[in-house]
């Protein structure tokens, strides 16, 4: 599971990068999804590891991050939701952030699944 919270990782950096440069945005805010990104990457790193404690540390880590990136980024798509688009971008910040919480949401369904696949092969062992 580690390594497909780099390939979100990734995802969310650029994301965030296509979000500040395509949208000719001067503000850092729209930024937020690559923050998420490097957060996970921190994280998704440090759970490579042969220690199974650790190992589950950093993913529940990663999951509570990808949960707060979820919730946040609905919240934010949800209240902008009637707000009109300034200029003509390559990508606006409603869709940014509706993409964020779309990535995260699959995200966080991925863990709970390995969480609970994890769960059940410890049980049958």
């Amino acid at each position: 599971m580690a390594k497909i919270t780099l390939m979100f990782a990734v995802l969310l950096i650029a994301l965030g990068l296509v979000g500040y440069l395509g949208s000719g945005s001067q503000y850092p805010t729209a930024l937020i999804p690559a923050w998420f990104g490097v957060a996970l990457g921190i994280f998704g790193f440090l759970a490579i590891s042969p220690s199974e404690s650790r190992r589950k540390l950093f993913m529940h880590v990663n999951v509570t991050i990808g949960l707060l990136g979820f919730i946040g980024g609905l919240v934010e798509a949800i209240r902008g939701a009637g707000k009109p688009v300034a200029g003509n971008f390559l990508v606006s910040a409603e869709t940014s952030k509706s993409l964020l919480a779309a990535l995260m949401f699959i995200y966080v369904i991925l863990c709970v699944r390995s969480f609970i696949n994890a769960r059940r092969t410890r049980a049958a062992a």
